[in-house]
């Protein structure tokens, strides 16, 4: 059964300043994610689902989805703040932005039924890392809680213009993942790489810690599970205005509680990608290189 990519591309960019997902950064207009998918038809994925906001679906379509619908199946399926929700919940007046990426996965249920990835639409991730989760989900059944990651190193992922959030990942000598500490602040100053948590001292990482880049290797098992902690979270936290249920999160207590087990799949693919617009000129540098290495053709869909 070959794999589905599932790319989460309903983020509002609130930092960015503009639906990032489809700001163009490569020489004939490509968006990191036509890079993305580029990588994945390669390795063997046999459909991409995007999960959208209804407000970008248009603009999605005709500057994204048309490009490779030729070389790829392409699936549509929405996140909102209405979407997946238990029946009765009522949504806080206030509440503006969807619930985080526990919900946007939980969008894609009723159009996934393979093994899949799930990615971030404007994280660029490398042809290294599709590689590895194809080959690793090629080998695992839709009903299977053995689960995977692509780790990368933390100091390929930082942003010269801002913090920025990433989960730390440990793992056992069998290579599976243990725990995931998320640190809310990490930027680099200097030669250093610093971590300031809430209500904690600042802590100087090494460079070389193994990190989450919301690149997960799931299987269709794992929906029953975000139902359940999507409702969970909302009968406690879901009057807040801004709280939000993350997948780190839920695979985390998944793995405590012995419902799952994720192996680190260690990577040495570039990661690069924008948060800020200040990052836009070094990944259109980046990607520029990589064309003049070869890695990719320009124009990318020909």
């Amino acid at each position: 059964m070959k794999p589905v990519l599932v790319v989460m591309a309903a983020g509002m960019g609130s930092r960015y300043g503009g639906i990032k997902q489809i700001e163009p950064v490569g020489p004939s207009g490509e968006a990191i994610i036509d890079y993305s998918i580029y990588d994945a038809v390669k390795a063997g994925f046999s459909e991409v689902v995007f999960i959208i906001r209804k407000a970008i679906e248009e603009d999605f379509k005709k500057y994204i989805g048309s490009r490779f619908s030729d070389k790829i199946k392409v699936t549509y399926c929405f996140q909102g703040l209405d979407s997946a929700l238990p029946e009765g919940f009522v949504i806080p007046e206030e509440r503006e932005k969807p619930w985080g990426t526990g919900q946007a996965i939980l969008c894609a249920r009723d159009v996934v039924n393979a093994p899949f990835t799930v990615i971030n639409a404007d994280d660029f991730y490398g042809a290294d890392s599709f590689k590895k989760t194809a080959e690793f989900l090629k080998n695992v059944s839709a009903d299977s809680t053995d689960f995977a990651m692509a780790g990368y190193h933390i100091t390929n992922t930082l942003s010269d213009f801002g913090s920025v959030s990433r989960g730390i990942c440990t793992t056992d000598e069998n290579d599976n993942l243990t725990s995931i500490e998320e640190h809310v602040k990490i930027s680099r100053e200097g030669d250093a790489i610093i971590s300031r948590q809430p209500d904690e001292d600042e802590q100087i990482l090494t460079g070389d810690e193994t990190i989450s880049m919301n690149f997960w290797c799931l299987t269709p098992a794992v929906f029953g599970y975000l139902e359940k902690y999507f409702y969970e979270f909302l009968a406690e936290k879901g009057k807040e205005v801004k709280s939000e249920i993350y997948i780190p999160v839920i695979l985390g207590d998944m793995i405590d509680k012995g419902n799952c087990s994720i192996k680190v799949l260690r990577t040495e693919s570039e990661w690069f990608g924008v948060t800020y617009q200040e990052d836009k000129p070094l990944v259109q540098k980046n990607i520029a290189r990589l064309i003049e290495e070869g890695v990719y053709p320009s124009p990318l869909w020909d």
